[in-house]
C-alpha cells in the first residue's frame, strides 16, 4: 500500500495512498485518512476530482481532503500511472503551518 502523499497541518496529518489492489482498477483514484481513520475515503482523480466514498470522515474533514486532491491532482495521477507500471513511488511530503 505505497503512500504518494503525507499533507502535514498543525492539527492533524494526512495520508493519502493507493491500495495493492488497486492495481486491477482502471480508473484513478486514491484513498485518504488520518493514523486513526479506520474507513478511509475514496477520491476519484479522473476524470475530475470526486468523491466515491466518505469512509470515516467528517463532511469538513471530507471538503478538506478534496480541495487538497484538487491542488495535487496532476502528481497523483502521474504517480497512478507510475503505480499502474510498477515503478517506485516517491512520496510527496507537504507540511502546511497556517
Amino acid at each position: 500500500m505505497p503512500k504518494i502523499l503525507l499533507y502535514i497541518t498543525a492539527k492533524v496529518i494526512w495520508q493519502f495512498l493507493f491500495w495493492n489492489t488497486d492495481y486491477n482498477e482502471n480508473r484513478a483514484h486514491v484513498h485518504v485518512g488520518k493514523r486513526s481513520t479506520e474507513h478511509l475515503c475514496k477520491i476519484w482523480l479522473e476524470p475530475t476530482v470526486e468523491l466515491a466514498e466518505k469512509g470515516d470522515l467528517t463532511d469538513a474533514q471530507v471538503k478538506e481532503v478534496l480541495a487538497i486532491v484538487a491542488e495535487y491532482r496532476e502528481r497523483m495521477l502521474s504517480q497512478w500511472s507510475d503505480f499502474k507500471q510498477g515503478k517506485t513511488i516517491r512520496i510527496i511530503k507537504v507540511k502546511k503551518t497556517k
